[in-house]
């Protein structure tokens, strides 16, 4: 309720206060009658309740004010009080050895011995006590009860007796159902197809064991670094396969220059690698030596797993070499076989008007087909010793497939080409110069000079047409494809001396071998 301003708030000119309110009233809600005779305090008691027992309390009477509880029903009275025919003796009291208790002589204490409990009414009809004891018959020991008879197996399958007569004619009946059944089983088997049945097939308990250095082993470490190239013009268009070897963790791949040719001569050609996980990355073309078939792309691809590099003068004519690659466009292909020999000069046919592609390879038995190209050959330890280049296949137009001729660049060779090409996109080779066919005579055979280039090494050094080329520094030379590895395995400026044949007649002169 809003307060009365005073005097001073109503003179003219005052400041004007904010009104003030006074307390609310406390609200107090009327008693619930019921309630209050639950809960509240026993009429006469203003305090704690420590004087509610009074002795004339008993009986129903009031006391101080106090009302006591209503006397118990009836029937309760009747089920837990005294019996009326002995007053003074109380339920389940037992006798005791002084003679107190039911039937004693002695007087029953009294039942509260403690102080009285406020809180118990001592008018009560029932009284807890003791458990009552055993009678003195029940004492004695008991009587040993008789066993009944035990029950026979009839009894326990078919729960009644059964008589001996009835069971075996029972088990004869059983007998005669399965030997019925059996041979119903063996005649429907025995009229069946003769084709058909059930086959017992044996297997195998314990598993396959891949000792270290085994083939398995090494085509598991070796293949991750080895990928296979797809060369096409577009998605969905046909195009050049062939195979790569990582060499680099850059993403440096190592593959034959007729592989990514089509690249080479057409930028719009895209180059692709596929891991053996079957993840692909594009690739860019580093630089191509066609005059060793060898040329080194580069991958998008971060931490690939890269080859061992192994050394190819290190072989053996009889070493067991895996070739990996993806013949026929079958990727992750290994073939195993040995080497077949060592040092054998190969020239394959390239373009119109390019230059044949001669080296010195590795022969292989190992089956090789269109699609190993660039791809590795390596040996017992998984190292990389050869990069597979061509076949022989049996047919003119060199279509065909593998005849067990296969021939691989060794990777002496293969790697320092490779590390020139990245290094400076070309390689310059020894050159010097002359045209030189096969020739074999009837004591001696070798490289018979067609003509020689004017100003060049050859023609500084007085070899001139007609002479026959036998050996170049400590190489033999058998024909010419075997005088080109011969001069290409020394550098440009070496001066190396030239065995040769003139009319007849045996001389050596000294070359200073140029570059192509």
């Amino acid at each position: 309720m809003m307060s009365q301003p005073n005097s001073h708030q109503d003179r003219p000119g005052a400041p004007q206060r904010e009104p003030r309110l006074m307390p609310r009233p406390v609200a107090q809600p009327a008693v619930d009658p019921a309630q209050a005779a639950t809960f509240g305090r026993p009429r006469g008691v203003t305090g704690a309740f420590d004087r509610l027992y009074a002795p004339d309390a008993r009986n129903g009477k009031e006391a101080e004010g106090v009302t006591l509880a209503p006397p118990p029903p009836e029937s309760l009275a009747e089920a837990f009080s005294r019996p009326q025919d002995t007053p003074g003796v109380r339920l389940q009291r037992p006798r005791d050895d002084n003679g107190s208790g039911p039937g004693g002589n002695g007087a029953e204490p009294p039942l509260w011995s403690a102080p009285a409990d406020p809180w118990r009414d001592p008018g009560a009809g029932a009284v807890l006590g003791s458990p009552a004891l055993r009678t003195d018959a029940a004492d004695d020991e008991d009587e040993e009860r008789p066993k009944g008879a035990l029950l026979s197996l009839p009894e326990v399958l078919f729960g009644r007796r059964v008589k001996p007569v009835a069971l075996g004619l029972l088990g004869v009946v059983a007998l005669l159902v399965g030997a019925l059944g059996g041979l119903v089983g063996w005649w429907l088997a025995d009229t069946g197809d003769s084709l058909t049945g059930q086959a017992t097939i044996a297997e195998a308990e314990g598993g396959k064991e891949r000792a270290p250095g085994s083939v398995s082993d090494i085509a598991k470490r070796v293949a991750p670094a080895v990928i296979k190239i797809d060369v096409t013009s577009g998605p969905d268009q046909p195009g050049v396969t062939g195979s790569g070897v990582m060499i680099d963790p850059q993403g440096y791949a190592l593959t034959n220059a007729h592989v990514i040719d089509p690249a080479a001569k057409d930028p719009k050609m895209k180059i692709s690698a596929v891991f053996v996980d079957g993840s692909r990355g594009e690739a860019k073309l580093v630089a191509s030596d066609p005059k060793t078939d060898l040329a080194v792309i580069k991958v998008s691809v971060r931490n690939p797993t890269v080859m061992q590099i192994g050394k190819s003068a290190d072989l053996a004519v009889g070493d067991s070499v895996l070739a990996i690659g993806s013949p026929q466009r079958l990727a992750n292909t290994v073939t195993q076989g040995i080497v077949s020999a060592l040092n054998r000069p190969v020239s394959a046919g390239g373009d119109p008007g390019e230059a044949l592609v001669t080296y010195d390879a590795i022969q292989t038995d190992a089956s090789i087909n269109p699609g190993n190209s660039g791809g590795a050959l390596v040996d017992s330890s998984g190292a990389l010793v050869g990069i597979n280049s061509s076949i022989k296949t049996g047919t003119s137009n060199g279509e065909g497939g593998s005849v067990g001729l296969g021939f691989a660049i060794p990777s002496d060779y293969a790697i320092n080409i490779a590390q020139k090409l990245i290094k400076d996109g070309k390689v310059q080779h020894a050159e010097i110069g002359i045209n030189a066919s096969s020739v074999v005579a009837d004591t001696e055979s070798g490289a018979k000079v067609q003509n020689v280039v004017g100003g060049g090494p050859a023609a500084q050094a007085g070899i001139a047409e007609g002479d026959v080329i036998t050996k170049v520094g400590d190489r033999v030379v058998r024909d010419s494809p075997e005088l080109t590895v011969a001069v290409r395995a020394h550098n440009v400026g070496d001066r190396v001396p030239v065995q040769l044949v003139r009319q007849g007649r045996p001389l050596t002169v000294d070359v200073t071998l140029g570059s192509d």
